[in-house]
């Protein structure tokens, strides 16, 4: 994945451009913050056509973990064996938000019978969506810079130093948390709004 931040995004919070081995920290900077971000929020924050995954239904829902959904294009129940083929939903909703209604299936002929069954088919389905933003949002860039330049101004993670008569505390993480790439509270409650929920479980294979 792409950084959520450019080096120009930098050196215009900066006031000025980066010298060259200024340039390949902050590289490696904005790829750590990026890392962070969407760790903390489970967003990949990119635009993806046609991205397929596997999700287990829950009470007959399925939440797509990456928003916002621009387009739902398949929903396929996933059997895992021969006598389980997988098939194509037809009676499925979507809510224009997030979420997936499958339906009972009454109104679908040629059904395979073991749909019917309570311990039938496993609950995973496979569905192809697109989601994502064509740009990063502004708050989310603002986070991305905010973290990388806490650490690109204080390299060797001092909480504070004095020289002389001069003092100057540094913005750190909350008491108990390492120092280095992390983020404030500010910088949580700010990226809170974009965190997957937790009602739909990804299957992997």
């Amino acid at each position: 994945m792409s950084a959520l931040a450019s080096q120009a995004d930098i050196e215009r919070r900066l006031g000025r451009g980066l010298t060259a081995p200024e340039a390949a920290r902050v590289a490696a900077l904005l790829d750590d913050a990026s890392a962070l971000v969407r760790a903390y929020t489970g967003q990949a924050f990119e635009l993806v056509e046609d991205d397929e995954v596997v999700l287990r239904a829950s009470g007959g829902a399925i939440v797509l973990p990456q928003r916002p959904v621009s387009a739902v294009s398949s929903v396929v129940a996933v059997g895992g064996s021969e006598a389980l083929p997988d098939f194509t939903v037809v009676d499925w909703m979507f809510d224009e938000i997030d979420t997936i209604r499958i339906g009972e299936g009454a109104c679908v002929i040629n059904l395979p019978e073991v749909w019917w069954d309570d311990d039938g088919y496993p609950g995973t389905y496979r569905v192809t969506y697109s989601h994502g933003y064509a740009a990063v949002p502004g708050d989310v860039l603002s986070v991305v810079c905010g973290v990388l330049m806490r650490s690109f101004g204080n390299p060797q993670g001092l909480r504070s130093e004095t020289v002389g008569s001069y003092s100057i505390t540094y913005a750190v993480p909350a008491t108990g948390e390492a120092l280095g790439l992390n983020l404030t509270r500010y910088e949580q409650r700010a990226l809170d709004r974009y965190r997957r929920k937790a009602a739909t479980i990804r299957v992997t294979r």
